[in-house]
């Protein structure tokens, strides 16, 4: 049986002991090593503290230790018996938006920290609101320090209701409530007997329970062309392949393919590795694919299952989050990067903006600044085949990068938009340049 991989994001405001829940799991899931532990415990009693402050397993950065607070997003690794861990544990300030952006988007489970003294504030809500939007399927309430509250199952209870009410108005179903104290441990790994109102999981329970990823064979096939294979010597002359990381979906020897931005149909007479040859491959392999026959594929074409291609755009529409210090204004020229394929772009319009503060949605946003989340129109320079990020998130996001710096502006999802020009003409948007 295959080693089950889950990736999961942490939010939390400042000061909810999101550092110590950390600890907390890589410890008592024995993923610390001994030299490490001896030096926390040291430093711990230094400070004259009765036992090990976990949080120094995730506050490495000298910043974070001067002031208190984390501020990046570092990415920690855990495993148990039945499951592997990759957690992206990022800030809870306002201003690192952008930085739970990035964590959590490949994330499948968002785990949302709560002061049960606070209950759910502002940040809570950003952080529901994020998740819901990066289109994260499942959702750990964590209310922790349920030791300063008596451990009150009123108190839970008030919290879990306002915070599904919370959930479901933004399409996030799938909200799992656990009562904790990360500082003894209470319901994190062991079951806790001053809960015992609680009847659900554990939170690694709950982790090692959630269902992982999604089934390859209910996903279109997306293979994004890395490189085309063409050996020069001579007992390979005649071999072709295009290699690539299989994006979404199954492939399989005998389906029928085709070159998303060009329209141009084959069918798959192998799937190669460096092992030998394949029948089939799935979501996360990397393969060489050989066509039946011999059409015009480069790097940065997307092949598709024949009978569900994605449609090429000049036209996107998308949620964007800011990333860079350089504003997102109308007019701008920028590159759009999706899987393999780089096109120059220019920002037709900002629609909207949402104010990270008050979750209000602003229309007369003339820009948008660094950690923004806003709606934005994009005109391409050539068509590019994009799907709903809803739909396929591999496939549906994308960068937009300074073509000048090669620094990255912002993450988009998209919302393509089809144009009637057909995909293998240039045609510029009306008044744009590129």
């Amino acid at each position: 049986m295959a080693h089950e991989l889950l990736r999961l994001a942490t939010a939390g405001s400042v000061d909810d002991g999101k550092s110590t829940l950390v600890g907390r799991l890589l410890h008592d899931t024995k993923s610390i090593l001994s030299d490490t532990l001896d030096a926390i415990e040291r430093v711990s009693r230094d400070r004259g503290l009765a036992g090990p402050d976990l949080a120094l397993l995730t506050d490495g950065l000298r910043a974070e230790r001067e002031q208190g607070i984390t501020i990046d997003v570092a990415y920690r690794y855990f495993a148990t018996p039945n499951r592997s861990f990759i957690l992206a544990d990022t800030p809870g300030h306002v201003q690192y938006t952008r930085n739970m952006v990035t964590g959590a988007s490949t994330a499948e489970l968002a785990l949302i920290l709560v002061d049960a003294r606070h209950g759910v504030v502002e940040q809570t809500r950003r952080h529901a609101a994020i998740s819901a939007l990066l289109g994260i399927r499942h959702v750990a309430l964590v209310v922790n320090k349920m030791d300063l509250v008596g451990f009150s199952p009123e108190v839970f209870e008030a919290i879990r209701g306002t915070f599904d009410a919370y959930a479901r108005a933004h399409g996030v179903d799938d909200v799992v409530a656990i009562p904790i104290s990360a500082l003894d441990g209470d319901n994190v790994v062991t079951r806790s007997a001053r809960t015992p109102w609680y009847d659900g999981p554990t939170l690694l329970e709950h982790l090692e329970a959630v269902p992982v990823g999604s089934d390859p064979a209910e996903q279109p096939l997306r293979f994004p062309v890395q490189v085309v294979i063409r050996p020069q010597d001579e007992a390979h002359h005649d071999y072709r392949g295009y290699a690539g990381r299989v994006a979404a979906g199954i492939v399989r020897v005998g389906d029928a393919v085709v070159v998303a931005a060009s329209g141009l149909r084959s069918t798959v007479v192998a799937i190669d590795t460096y092992d030998g040859p394949l029948a089939w491959a799935q979501a996360g392999q990397s393969v060489t694919l050989r066509l039946a026959d011999d059409i015009d594929i480069s790097r940065g074409d997307l092949l598709a299952g024949a009978a569900d291609a994605p449609q090429p755009v000049r036209e996107v529409e998308a949620t964007v989050t800011v990333l860079a210090d350089q504003p997102l204004a109308p007019r701008q020229r920028l590159l759009l990067k999706t899987g393999t394929a780089t096109v120059r772009a220019i920002v037709a319009g900002i629609d909207s903006r949402l104010d990270v503060d008050t979750l209000d949605v602003h229309e007369d946003a003339t820009q948008l600044v660094l950690n923004d989340i806003g709606e934005v129109r994009l005109h391409l320079a050539e068509p590019v085949a994009l799907d709903a990020y809803a739909r396929v998130r591999s496939t549906g996001s994308f960068l937009l990068i300074d073509d000048q710096t090669g620094a990255t502006v912002a993450a988009g999802m998209a919302r393509p938009r089809i144009v009637a020009a057909p995909p293998h003409v240039h045609v510029s948007p009306a008044g744009a340049s590129f």
